[in-house]
């Protein structure tokens, strides 16, 4: 057992576990994809602790504790198309890759999506599509999606990621309200959303996810 698999081992037991994540399908996914290969070389070392890894520009990858919460709201199935806003270098994607039928993951920073696809390839994660370009587009053409992760947090969505939602699908958002925030499970039913609270955490939020400040006379 090398030094990052036995920090992966204890990333699980000693922060995700304990986070009241009981999903064996999320469990087994984290430890088995090499976080450390999701990172930059720069930041290899801190791949296994317990926060969020800042890649500059205001993006974060998401603290494992964070993700895998979300994750374990979402409640995915293994036959289920998921969109991976924000995939960064990969990490999430090659998680949820684990977990559904098929991943598209977005990435509106050349760099990151380059090295997303490689790390993606070279851990086999065949069921993931990474594509360059604005995050706050999605990717409506490989719609409509039975889950929505956002990868950073938010003020608000655009409703044009909203409606790539399928009916009776759900999205998880980290809200951001100053310096407090919430993740809540977002579920379209009759074309309507409906939002309910899954816990407290907090992330930068994503260039374009900001509340557009009102006009003021």
């Amino acid at each position: 057992m090398n030094d990052f698999t036995r920090r992966r081992t204890m990333m699980v037991d000693t922060q995700i576990r304990p986070s009241d994540v009981t999903k064996f399908p999320i469990i087994n996914a984290m430890l088995t994809v090499p976080r450390e290969a999701f990172v930059p070389n720069a930041k290899r070392e801190a791949a296994y602790v317990g926060e969020h890894i800042d890649v500059g520009g205001g993006r974060v990858i998401l603290d494992p504790r964070i993700l895998a919460k979300m994750l374990d709201a979402l409640d995915l199935n293994p036959g289920e198309l998921v969109l991976d806003l924000g995939c960064g270098y990969g990490y999430s994607s090659a998680i949820l890759s684990r977990l559904a039928e098929a991943v598209v993951a977005i990435e509106e920073d050349p760099s990151m999506a380059q090295d997303a696809a490689g790390a993606l390839s070279d851990a086999g994660a065949d069921n993931v599509a990474v594509i360059e370009g604005p995050l706050i587009d999605g990717s409506p053409k490989h719609g409509p999606y039975d889950a929505i992760i956002i990868q950073g947090g938010v003020e608000q969505v655009p409703q044009a990621i909203l409606e790539q939602l399928n009916e009776g699908g759900r999205i998880a958002c980290l809200f951001q309200d100053g310096a407090s925030g919430v993740c809540r499970i977002g579920y379209k039913v009759d074309g309507q959303m409906s939002w309910r609270y899954a816990f407290d955490a907090t992330a930068p939020v994503l260039p374009g996810f900001d509340r557009a400040l009102a006009f003021q006379l």
